[in-house]
């Protein structure tokens, strides 16, 4: 949401980080790094409409569940204090990253940097990857010969979608289990084979749960490393009191110990864990694209405006990869066969473009093999980076970003409503002969979103690159070296 700082009423309030444009064209971000045992930061306006305030929740007393709801909490007693804490303590760093150009957001890394960092165990095993996953397309497979839904062999034709195109994961959402009681299977489910079948194919096995639940329960997750499970997914805290912040570390910590991944959904905003726990691969955090399920606010506005601000906190959980594409005009909201706004090279580049250890294919595997050019190049591009160059940068408006890692150069340009025309400077690679392959917009882009473009060829360092994009469009490209 855009607004003047001198409307924002007390009475209004919001979540980190914000992001403050200055007359002369400088851009403020504030946000928070170091957070332990204390609660999370929100900002208000002030009485004076001319700036904020802090508001912090309040120390929770008692929280119960509504009243047939296994997840939505209650508060019925806080107390008149935000936290408790004796003796000595450092507390969490006040963040605001200062920048004269857009550009300069996207590599600010204050809160990783200011975040304390792991000493004393090992995180050799922690493994991003890329995730098939099964609730944003609701298990809604087909051309096969059985049901499909949530049983054993749809995760098995999920294992096998990721084994052909190299995924590390898939993840089994909410339904596996009863959401209460994590060692009731639910008897479609044989999660001991599935994870078998996993391992046969090199595919690990990642499970949601409820947060509330898994710390009653806390001892599963020896089950689960026993089992060959790789991460959790847990979801649904909706809360940001000392607690929870606490809870955080808890389940961090308490999967570090497991060597499981952890992916915090439903869940606040990254505040530096995974500095000192790089199991923590992602968070929601994010009003990211299952929102397109049952809204429409999920434009190409909005995803050029997540780097400069959420982004800013760390990885997010958007989970990118819609194969029905709706373009600005024919996007239409379902809740099974859901789609995006903007075009196919839109969810291609955002790959590029958004950063998570753990990056979803949120698209049903049966769509995606059916679009094998789209998911060939999809499956190439990394989840970390060795680094990162701006080349282009407007707030809400475009992203032109190149990342590297190991000898490869992947990019990726995303645009707003608006078409586009760039020039991609290869000045950033080494000297010598390059292979690019660009997936582009197609020439009806404009027309019908899914039409896309994919072009090989062989330049030079430092030769210019046409970069083109329609209405709510994208471009990414993948250069490799050359062996001569």
């Amino acid at each position: 949401m855009e607004t003047l700082i001198d409307s924002i009423s007390p009475d209004r309030f919001c979540s980190l980080p914000v992001l403050t444009s200055l007359r002369n064209g400088t851009k403020i971000a504030i946000t928070e790094a170091d957070l332990y045992n204390y609660p999370c930061l929100f900002l208000e306006g002030n009485s004076n409409g001319n700036g904020f305030s802090e508001k912090f929740p309040s120390f929770v007393l008692k929280a119960k569940n509504k009243k047939d709801s296994d997840r939505n909490e209650e508060i019925t007693r806080e107390a008149d204090y935000i936290a408790r804490t004796t003796g000595k303590r450092n507390f969490p760093w006040r963040v605001m990253m200062i920048a004269e150009s857009d550009d300069e957001l996207i590599t600010n890394d204050l809160v990783y940097a200011l975040s304390r960092k792991g000493k004393t165990q090992n995180f050799e095993w922690v493994k991003p990857g890329r995730v098939a996953w099964d609730w944003w397309n609701a298990w809604n497979i087909y051309n096969v010969d059985f049901e499909a839904g949530i049983n054993t062999q749809t995760y098995k034709y999920y294992i096998d979608f990721a084994s052909s195109y190299g995924l590390e994961y898939i993840i089994l959402d909410e339904g596996w289990s009863k959401t209460t009681d994590l060692y009731e299977v639910i008897p479609e489910i044989d999660l001991n084979e599935i994870i078998r079948y996993g391992k046969e194919k090199n595919v690990g096995v990642i499970l949601w749960v409820l947060w509330k639940p898994l710390y009653e329960q806390l001892e599963i997750l020896d089950e689960f490393r026993k089992m060959g499970v790789k991460g959790i997914k847990v979801d649904f805290m909706q809360r940001a009191d000392q607690w929870m912040v606490e809870y955080y570390e808890l389940i961090a910590d308490e999967a570090a110990k497991r060597q499981l991944l952890v992916d915090f959904h439903g869940a606040f905003k990254p505040s530096g864990l995974r500095a000192k726990y790089p199991n923590v691969l992602s968070y929601e955090g994010v009003k990211g694209l299952e929102n397109a399920k049952w809204s429409f606010d999920i434009t190409p506005h909005h995803d050029a405006t997540l780097p400069f601000t959420r982004q800013l906190a760390g990885p997010m959980d958007y989970t990118p990869g819609a194969m029905r594409n709706g373009g600005l005009k024919n996007f239409c909201i379902s809740w099974t066969r859901p789609m995006s706004q903007g075009t196919r090279a839109h969810q291609v580049a955002l790959y590029v473009i958004f950063e998570s250890g753990l990056q979803m294919f949120c698209d049903n595997p049966t769509n995606y093999l059916r679009n094998p050019e789209t998911t060939d190049f999809m499956a190439q591009i990394p989840v970390t980076w060795d680094t990162t160059i701006v080349q282009e940068a407007a707030v809400g408006e475009y992203l032109v970003v190149a990342r590297k890692k190991e000898q490869n150069w992947y990019v990726g340009a995303i645009t707003d409503e608006e078409s586009r025309e760039f020039t991609l400077k290869t000045d950033f690679l080494p000297n010598g002969n390059y292979e690019i392959t660009i997936f582009a917009d197609g020439y009806n882009a404009h027309r019908t979103a899914e039409d896309f473009s994919i072009i090989k060829k062989q330049i030079a360092a430092g030769d210019n690159v046409n970069i083109k994009m329609a209405a709510g469009g994208g471009w990414a490209a993948i250069i490799k070296p050359v062996i001569e």
